[in-house]
């Protein structure tokens, strides 16, 4: 941190309010700044990370489960198309459930690292055959050039690390669903961007970045979020 601003003797972030509104608390870091928050989004990321994957197995499944109940019940959920899940990693909230139980007209899709530094996605089921991509991830089998557009989908669940009230969310930092759907900031759904993840990666506040792709909703086993631009009302 710098030195001006609400600080600790120990220059950490100060847990009493400080004057200026500007200022933004976020649970176990207290008052930060918007340019701290961005600058610390890493450490902010470890801590998040940590606190899933503390979460114990059978609140997991549980949570897991609870979650695809959501996801069924999202009011734009796409009748037929390609629709995008994750294969979940690093205590990532599991989409088993949410898969096995897709509508009828709905085709899941895994993400497919392309040349370009994007996601595209291709068709998977349990059985088809598997790779592992450069972070060591599972993904479909397919010539990276092959696979389906951004663009092609009807809807995309991106994986969260952190996120707030207000439908901000924190990724791994590789900006690879930033920049894979940056065509979202200027064009309206499809495809329908859902952030997921557990109830304890909500957080106070983020700050946004200017690349920040933004969510149409956020689902958890607990909650359903629409961020204020959302058409589809308040937080459920």
């Amino acid at each position: 941190m710098d030195g001006d601003g609400p600080l600790s003797d120990d220059g950490t972030a100060r847990q009493d309010a400080p004057e200026s509104t500007a200022w933004l608390k976020i649970p176990g870091h207290g008052f930060v700044s918007p340019a701290l928050m961005s600058s610390d989004r890493d450490a902010l990321r470890r801590e998040l990370r940590q606190r899933r994957r503390a979460i114990p197995a059978a609140q997991r499944i549980a949570a897991a489960d609870a979650l695809a109940e959501r996801l069924r019940a999202l009011p734009f959920l796409p009748a037929s198309g390609y629709a995008a899940g994750y294969w979940a990693m690093d205590g990532e909230i599991g989409l088993h459930n949410w898969q096995l139980r897709l509508p009828a007209g709905l085709i899941y899709c895994l993400p497919v690292l392309r040349a370009d530094n994007t996601l595209g996605f291709a068709p998977w089921r349990p059985g088809d055959a598997l790779v592992t991509n450069r972070f060591g991830i599972p993904e479909p089998d397919v010539e990276p050039a092959s696979a389906l557009d951004p663009t092609e989908m009807a809807l995309v669940l991106m994986p969260l690390v952190g996120f707030d009230g207000e439908g901000q969310r924190l990724g791994m930092g590789g900006g690879w669903y930033d920049r894979s759907f940056a065509f979202r900031q200027r064009s309206t759904a499809p495809p329908w961007l859902v952030g997921v993840g557990f109830s304890t990666q909500r957080i106070d506040a983020l700050a946004p970045a200017a690349w920040d792709v933004q969510v149409d909703a956020i689902c958890t086993e607990s909650q359903t979020l629409f961020p204020s631009r959302s058409p589809h009302g308040m937080p459920a």
